[in-house]
């Protein structure tokens, strides 16, 4: 039951300065733009060229939608509220929002997870590659990152809902995300901290030390090759990618491990800005443009265009 007597939430957004937002401005449609297209030049050169339909290529497809989803489901929003005199969204808005945003965030974490494991088979167990990751295995997996994201996202979104706010309705922040919303409810907010914990013990911190494991063996067989010049570029294609995880997954742990009465909006509205705006940026510079396959299927792209 929704007890709810707020209609609308007034966006302070990242930062209340008229000079300071006519840069930022700018540059939140450059980010928005270079992550927009950069992730559905992925898309399409994916869709559109044979040779890139593989389990690694079909779990770069999935990031790329899903951070579509996470900074389409903010970014334009912020613009707007940047533009318009009053900086205000919707309850409805605000939580729709909401729920593509968590969406996006269980099913980015858990992708994570799953690209580790498929770089972990393909360096390991080069041999048994496509045995143990065949189009069923490449389903499953996307299926389960699927289930996990709806589930994660619908019980959260579900536990927003049952809160009353009755005011104040502003939102120390530029977009709804689950701590300044918990900040705001007049309602006991208990039961969301309790599940926000567990998601961000099993979802942030679990993925993560997985990742890092999957990681661990396979810089464990990078030692191994005995080329300086193949060992190099492993080496370099791994680091970079630990560092967006890094970038993605240490964030995320901080700000959802703590409860809501020890949220200081000014730092954590920088520290969103790296899961939400940095690292959808970074993912297809780091994950896809640097791999010579999917440069060939973004240049066929280009070419037909």
């Amino acid at each position: 039951m929704n007890h709810t007597v707020v209609t609308q939430f007034i966006m302070l957004g990242l930062t209340q300065n008229p000079e300071v937002q006519s840069v930022l401005f700018c540059v939140l449609l450059l980010i928005y733009m270079v992550a927009f297209l950069g992730n559905m030049l992925i898309v399409v050169a994916i869709i559109c060229n044979a040779t890139l339909h593989t389990p690694m290529y079909i779990l770069l497809l999935g990031l790329a939608i899903v951070d579509i989803v996470c900074t389409t489901s903010i970014i334009p929003e912020v613009l707007w509220t940047m533009l318009s005199t009053e900086s205000t969204i919707s309850y409805s808005s605000c939580m729709s929002q909401l729920f593509f945003f968590t969406w996006s965030l269980g099913a980015k974490m858990v992708l994570f997870t799953t690209m580790a494991y498929d770089r972990y088979v393909a360096i390991c167990f080069p041999l048994h590659y496509s045995t143990i990751m065949n189009p069923c295995t490449c389903v499953a997996l996307l299926s389960l990152v699927m289930a996990i994201a709806v589930t994660n996202s619908w019980v959260h979104t579900g536990l927003i809902l049952r809160l009353t706010f009755c005011g104040p309705n502003t939102i120390d922040h530029f977009f709804c995300e689950i701590p300044p919303l918990l900040a705001l409810s007049c309602s006991p907010v208990r039961i969301n901290e309790v599940m926000v914990y567990v998601a961000d013990i099993t979802l942030a911190v679990g993925d993560f030390t997985l990742t890092c494991i999957s990681y661990g063996f396979i810089i464990r067989a990078i030692l191994r090759i005995r080329s300086a010049e193949g060992k190099k570029k492993a080496f370099s294609t791994c680091s970079s990618h630990l560092i967006v995880v890094s970038l993605y997954y240490c964030p995320v742990i901080y700000t959802y491990i703590r409860p809501a009465s020890s949220y200081t909006f000014e730092k954590d509205k920088v520290v969103a800005a790296l899961y939400t705006l940095v690292t959808p940026t970074l993912n297809p510079i780091v994950y896809s443009f640097r791999n010579k396959e999917m440069q060939a299927g973004v240049r066929k792209v280009l070419l037909k265009c």
